[in-house]
């Protein structure tokens, strides 16, 4: 088997395949981001990706599939409970979820808000599920009145507070955040809170860049863990440590959009250390699939196409490329929420002598923990089945 001195997992936030067996069960049948996302808009323009084999995992209008693709293709099943980002990176890592977060349609019981009152001493406004936009066009003025924090939630299990930077600092956000972690336990063990401070005028609110999640830990040791404790680098860009609560991570980066996110990689992938680079592209997400924005969601894929060629030419021969998801979000669908789908994998080295060849459907997106364990020689996961022997 081929040694690896670096992998580099890419994760296109929320670009779907395809909807799961169990989709009904999550109100997603027809969900299909991708494929969705280029019969909306007459067809995509992702020459780059079509060289890699994304053509030849399902079909996508202006994606033409290759007869030799350099890349070995195929898609993967969720095998944990759920749609949300930390259940779908714990499973990338290694860890199955069972239980699914708890999600909060009609806002937080009064218990909740109720001690997080008493602990912050600050009121609380809205409570319910809302657009981060919309809910600060709605009470950011009461908020600069009253100095209370603005709370809600989404489709996904988070416990988000929005305040003005004018009203609140960053650092006592942070740390309204931090009481509103540490008191979210048990039942209410929300996947992540989330400060969300903005700026500007009333009719002029805008959020700032200065998000910060406060996420579960997880409850188990993930590849991360296996690889840092045996000595080898892993290197997040974007969101990755929140997701992880900085567990089994070596050095984080931080970035503010897709394009930021490509910046960094190129310039990790320009430095020598042995080990995992693991990043996440947020903005199709955060920006366009929870907005039902389909032509920018579409943009966005053509871009990241278009950046593909600087990342392939930043890899060495001895490293390895995994492209991959962690569930969708179907801007097409009148849902604004995630949606329960395959990921597709793409797998590619400048070392391959045989790429081309479909890894079919794995059963589980802990497959890649698998792989990245047995590539690097350190503990395996019964959770996932390796395909590192097919890589050739």
């Amino acid at each position: 088997m081929r040694k690896y001195k670096r992998i580099c997992l890419l994760i296109l936030d929320a670009c779907g395949v395809g909807e799961l067996p169990d989709a009904a069960a999550y109100g997603d049948v027809g969900s299909n981001t991708i494929a969705n996302c280029s019969i909306s808009t007459g067809g995509l323009k992702m020459p780059n990706m079509a060289e890699l084999g994304l053509g030849n995992i399902i079909s996508i209008k202006g994606v033409l599939s290759e007869a030799k693709p350099s890349a070995y293709y195929g898609k993967m099943a969720e095998k944990s409970s759920g749609k949300d980002s930390t259940i779908g990176h714990w499973e990338l890592a290694g860890l199955i979820n069972h239980e699914p977060f708890p999600v909060y349609p009609d806002g937080f019981p009064d218990g909740i808000i109720d001690k997080y009152k008493q602990l912050t001493g600050r009121g609380v406004l809205g409570n319910k599920p809302a657009s981060g936009t919309e809910i600060i066009a709605e009470l950011g003025e009461q908020h600069l009145l009253s100095g209370d924090l603005i709370v809600y939630t989404s489709a996904d299990s988070v416990f988000q507070v929005a305040a003005h930077t004018d009203i609140v600092s960053l650092d006592e956000l942070y740390r309204y955040c931090q009481i509103a972690r540490d008191m979210l336990i048990g039942k209410h063990a929300v996947s992540r809170v989330i400060a969300r401070p903005f700026e500007g005028r009333p009719g002029e609110f805008k959020r700032t860049a200065d998000r910060k999640d406060f996420s579960l830990t997880p409850p188990g040791d993930t590849v991360l863990d296996k690889l840092k404790s045996s000595g080898y680098e892993v290197v997040t860009i974007g969101k990755v440590d929140y997701l992880f609560a900085g567990k089994g991570i070596s050095r984080a980066i931080h970035t503010r959009s897709n394009a930021g996110g490509i910046d960094s990689l190129i310039e990790v992938l320009d430095e020598d250390f042995t080990g995992l680079i693991f990043i996440n592209l947020v903005d199709f997400d955060m920006l366009w699939g929870h907005r039902n924005n389909v032509e920018e969601f579409a943009k966005g894929l053509e871009y990241f196409d278009r950046r593909l060629p600087e990342i392939i030419a930043s890899l060495k021969d001895d490293d390895l490329l995994i492209i991959t998801a962690d569930h969708g979000c179907d801007p097409t669908t009148p849902s604004t929420d995630h949606s329960r789908e395959y990921v597709p994998i793409l797998v590619y080295s400048k070392s391959f002598i045989n790429p081309g060849k479909n890894l079919g459907v794995r059963n589980s997106f802990a497959d890649v923990a698998s792989t990245i364990a047995e590539l690097f020689e350190v503990d395996s996961f019964d959770s996932g089945d390796s395909f590192a022997g097919g890589l050739k």
